[in-house]
């Protein structure tokens, strides 16, 4: 989120030392501008010489309006992270699964394309253009031309990938956590078949529609849309992972791709436009039939989720409630419903808004768009009401104080009051988050639903429900709109727009395996680099190198620390240490993909680690947690726990106030201090600037296993 080199490193100069500008590695710098040493460490009462790096990764995910143009593509994202998301499973149902999160990806695709169409054919070229006379014949060219430009541009951002850095060893399969992630080899081949549907989809609107062609002389193009739907849809589910799209080869989509233009220029050409302001007839029916399509992908795709999720649930039956997955191992399920509705929701926006921009009462859209925006009318209303009652309980939290306050803030009243509010309300939204997601798609669903009994029966909405459908088209209107001015804003000033940024970061982490149409995966870069440099170092005799992360850093941090003891000799691996910061790493990301980053994982990273695995946290930080240990209790003015090694001795108090339980640097918010020699930030700091705690240099001597020993210390240190 436009992170800078100097914050990176906690540094008033930075300088790069190595990388490709992209993936940049800093180092602090003197006032010459050369590389300088880090602070010295003090570890078992001596000092030991620091060298800090920093891999900064932002120009991954922020800057420039094609990188904040990538936050518009969330729904897409959002199929594509809920593959993630699926529970370990066997081959057939785990196949299954993944066919069929690929083909509502791909009828996802296929529906915004089409919404699109409903703008530039119908709703522009149709009907706004007819009234000038002379363009009347170029209609139909000039409505799907910029159908045509955007699937393009689409196609060619999902091409782009990141080059890695230097000559990096392929990835090993393991136990150890973020083994799976690696390109996909069927993205190519997806690129071709989303782009392939969405236009021939085009193309099948403007002749007449799924059911009939509109005259005889559009028929064979009518049935060759048809069949290029067909063939997307059936080589989309007969592609998967283990077959690696080896028999879709680079001509036969080639062959498609130009079969498809033919395709499009032949529609803009045939199609006959009405006059009188009157609607194209395949309009309707058309965006109809793909929405029902995707309602009954994403119905059968929660319903064969089910027996995986029941047939996973031994992997973590043991497991305390607040370390198993998110909704039993299900929750793939809401997030593709979530993402189908906001991407057919941000289509509908567009078409609202442009019908509002043309300032001309006749345009209409098609008569479905009424029950679209009753649907999401209903939905701003109730996102009004949850969010003042979720206002209201954050405002005034209740429930008991958190064992761990007296213990961080002995003899200190004010401080242990003011931080107890502050832990209350980071545990409300670290444990309810996914509830919200839960909510948010069950309310989304139960209106889908009834707007289609509505329409399907053609009722008529009650006097009191009349205002709906204009609340619908505000929140439409402002969804398009507020995320048009979003991408404008983070395109000239990524720190003006930090929302962006976070959810670049958490969709462009993982690779295309499901949704080819999404922002390159930074962590296909970041992590080989990551490893290729600790090497580097590794390979001075006498270093010990820690990976130091924060926030969403802590992921790339652990993933690379695994895959970094994954290809050292054993007598090598106590050399490398991890320290988390801020990490979501328990909360969230073992219990949202547990397939990837799972339980059983960490503990396997845990014991590989030896001991040199740190995690420092705050309970006043919604965002990060406790990450080595759970079910903590307060006993005879102790602090006990649970780890990764079964149950843990008390919490030692540190120098400077925190507890360390297991693996886990609790650390006192507001901080004790201020302190002689070291920077002092006042208040609450929750999420922010872990370094400035004096318990920092600890937890990184514990890592690198120096109480006791003299060598020098490589310190990796790195965020967005």
């Amino acid at each position: 989120m436009g992170t800078t080199p100097e914050s990176l490193v906690d540094a008033v100069v930075a300088v790069d030392v190595a990388g490709d500008g992209v993936g940049r590695l800093v180092r602090p710098a003197d006032r010459l501008r050369r590389p300088a040493p880090g602070p010295v460490l003090q570890a078992g009462g001596r000092p030991v010489p620091r060298t800090v790096e920093g891999y900064l990764w932002s120009a991954m995910t922020s800057g420039g309006f094609a990188k904040a143009a990538w936050a518009l593509l969330l729904p897409f994202s959002l199929a594509n992270m809920a593959h993630w998301m699926l529970p370990p499973t066997g081959r057939v149902l785990g196949g299954t699964l993944r066919s069929l999160v690929r083909l509502a990806a791909l009828v996802l695709t296929m529906l915004l394309v089409t919404q699109l169409t409903v703008v530039s054919l119908d709703l522009v070229a149709g009907q706004w253009l007819d009234q000038f006379e002379h363009l009347r014949p170029w209609r139909g060219p000039i409505g799907l031309a910029p159908v045509l430009l955007v699937v393009a541009v689409l196609h060619k951002l999902s091409a782009i990938d990141w080059k890695v850095y230097g000559v990096q060893p392929a990835p090993r399969g393991g136990l150890l956590p973020g083994a799976q992630i690696a390109a996909d080899p069927d993205a190519p081949a997806l690129h071709v078949l989303h782009a392939t549907a969405g236009l021939a989809c085009a193309a099948l609107l403007a002749v007449g529609g799924p059911f009939a062609p509109s005259s005889d002389g559009v028929t064979v193009v009518w049935v060759a849309a048809w069949v290029l739907i067909a063939a997307s849809v059936l080589i989309t589910l007969l592609l998967d992972a283990p077959t690696e799209g080896r028999w879709f080869k680079p001509w036969p989509r080639r062959i498609l791709v130009v079969l498809t233009i033919l395709e499009v220029v032949a529609a803009a050409a045939l199609t006959p436009m009405p006059s009188g302001g009157r609607h194209l007839p395949g309009t309707n029916p058309t965006v109809e039939s793909i929405a029902a399509v995707l309602a009954v992908t994403c119905v059968l795709f929660g319903l064969v989720l089910i027996p995986a999720a029941l047939l996973a649930r031994g992997c973590w039956s043991a497991l305390p409630g607040s370390q198993r997955p998110w909704a039993g191992g299900w929750m793939a399920a809401p997030v593709l419903v979530i993402a189908s509705l906001l991407g057919g929701g941000f289509g509908a926006g567009v078409g609202i808004t442009v019908q509002q921009a043309l300032r001309d009462n006749t345009l209409q859209l098609p008569p479905g768009y009424r029950y679209v925006t009753t649907l999401w009318g209903v939905a701003a209303v109730l996102a009004v009401v949850v969010g003042l009652i979720g206002a209201a309980v954050l405002v005034l939290p209740r429930g008991a104080k958190p064992v761990e306050i007296d213990l961080l803030h002995p003899g200190k009243p004010e401080a242990a009051k003011r931080a107890a509010q502050a832990w209350r309300i980071a545990r409300l939204k670290r444990n309810h988050a996914h509830h919200i997601v839960l909510v948010a798609a069950g309310v989304l669903a139960a209106g889908t639903v009834v707007s289609f009994l509505m329409q399907v029966r053609g009722v008529v909405l009650p006097w009191w429900a009349q205002p709906l459908p204009g609340i619908g088209i505000t929140a439409l209107g402002a969804f398009a709109i507020g995320a048009l001015r979003q991408v404008y804003v983070a395109s000239k000033s990524p720190q003006a727009a930090r929302q962006l940024g976070l959810l670049n970061d958490i969709a462009g982490f993982w690779p295309r395996e499901a949704h080819p149409l999404v922002p390159p995966c930074y962590a296909l870069k970041a992590i080989p680099e990551l490893v290729a440099r600790a090497r580097e170092h590794l390979a001075e005799p006498g270093a010990r190198v820690v990976l130091a992360g924060y926030s969403q850093g802590s992921l790339l941090a652990a993933v690379a620390a695994a895959r970094l003891l994954d290809s050292l000799p054993a007598h090598e691996r106590e050399r490398v240490g991890l320290v988390t910061a801020g990490s979501p790493l328990q909360w969230a990301y073992q219990r949202a993909f547990p397939a990837v980053v799972s339980h059983d994982s960490l503990v396997e990273l845990s014991r590989a680690m030896g001991g040199r695995w740190r995690a420092v946290c705050r309970g006043t930080d919604a965002i990060g947690g406790g990450v080595t240990t759970w079910e903590r209790q307060a006993f005879d003015g102790q602090l006990l726990g649970v780890g990764y090694e079964g149950a843990l001795p008390a919490a030692e108090p540190s120098e400077h106030g925190a507890l360390v339980l297991g693996g886990d640097h609790w650390l006192p918010d507001p901080q004790h201090g201020p302190i002689a020699g070291r920077r002092w930030r006042p208040g609450i700091l929750g999420h922010n600037d872990y370094t400035s705690d004096p318990e920092w240099d600890r937890a990184i001597a514990a890592a690198a296993g120096l109480d006791t020993a003299e060598e020098p210390l490589t310190l990796w240190n790195f965020k967005r």
